[in-house]
């Protein structure tokens, strides 16, 4: 588990190949709420600019082993995605096809961040997204964060336009770090201490 002695390390996906992807400017702002913080460190990952393999061919190359190996090492993931026709995207489908068997993302508490153009957000594309994510073993957290009408919440440098909006993104981390803080570190300084004992806390 990568926290404790290593600090807290989050590992951000972002589900959008776009240029200039509504999804990235999401996660951005998640990003930016998770380096408020002390002793986390944030790596945001793209993996469809990777080159990974589809499913069902042999391996996914360097771009797979650098996916495994930051899933692997972080303390908690954040998977975010556009919708499409309903869906998440084709490029989190791949990625986690990608994460290996058993799965890296196995055990990892996982937040889900979805944007959308429609009104009534990415809601059916989490859902989707929480039972594969789920189905793979990791710890889907509750309560998934949406963002409807995402054309008219950024404009485009990337700033959000409405405060609530942001607000409620950056809920994304702080979501996160009450998880890791409330379940994550004391488990594992309580593990530290049977093993090294008191002096180690």
């Amino acid at each position: 588990m990568a926290n404790g002695r290593d600090g807290i390390r989050i590992v951000l996906i972002n589900g959008s190949a776009r240029p200039g992807n509504y999804t990235g400017k999401a996660l951005a702002l998640v990003a930016n709420e998770f380096e408020k913080q002390d002793g986390v460190s944030v790596e945001v990952l793209e993996p469809g600019r990777m080159g990974l393999a589809l499913p069902g061919l042999e391996g996914g190359g360097e771009g797979a082993r650098v996916l495994q190996e930051a899933v692997s090492g972080a303390t908690a993931v954040v998977l975010a995605t556009p919708e499409y026709h309903g869906m998440f995207s084709s490029v989190i489908k791949l990625a986690i096809e990608n994460m290996g068997f058993p799965s890296t993302l196995r055990g990892k508490p996982v937040a889900l961040l979805g944007v959308a153009a429609g009104t009534i957000g990415a809601v059916k594309s989490l859902e989707a997204l929480r039972s594969v994510v789920s189905h793979v073993g990791a710890l889907a957290l509750p309560l998934s964060v949406s963002v409807a009408n995402v054309q008219q919440v950024f404009d485009p440098d990337g700033k959000c336009l409405d405060p609530a909006v942001e607000k409620h993104i950056r809920r994304v981390a702080t979501g996160v770090m009450d998880y890791v803080h409330g379940y994550i570190c004391p488990a594992v300084t309580l593990e530290r201490v049977l093993r090294e004992g008191l002096a180690a806390v």
